[in-house]
């Protein structure tokens, strides 16, 4: 189901709890919103359609990922950024790392670890930021 994108950001500012296998059908209406707004939109995390749980969809190179408690065990090369983001009017500065090693889990809730870098790294650290409750 496509949800309203969340614009309250005393919601968002808040840190999300941990996703279980129960929050399943939120990935998937996240994912399904993350598609209809594919035109501007290149990764979303479950606040931004109002459900307060660590989930983040995100296109990788062509393909979409869903991942479920998300966490970044390891940086490296600082660099500064300019994003926008749906939740939030305009864009904003905010620092970023080319290369981060991720920790998370599968919608089976097998816990995986990922390298990622250049944009897609980007996008999955302003994703987790939502979780966190940082705004950009």
């Amino acid at each position: 189901m496509i949800r309203e994108i969340m614009k309250d950001e005393m919601f968002l500012a808040q840190k999300a709890e941990r996703a279980t296998v129960e929050d399943l059908r939120v990935a998937a209406d996240l994912l399904e919103t993350l598609c209809a707004h594919k035109d501007g939109c290149v990764g979303m995390a479950a606040n931004m359609i109002g459900v307060n749980k660590r989930i983040i969809a995100f296109d990788n190179e062509g393909s979409y990922v869903v991942m479920f408690n998300p966490e970044i065990v390891k940086k490296s090369e600082p660099y500064a950024a300019e994003e926008g983001c749906l939740s939030l009017a305009g864009t904003r500065k905010t620092k970023r790392w080319k290369s981060i090693k991720v920790q998370y889990q599968t919608a089976e809730f097998q816990t995986r670890y990922k390298t990622f870098t250049g944009w897609t790294a980007e996008i999955i650290q302003h994703e987790i930021d939502h979780c966190e409750g940082i705004l950009i």
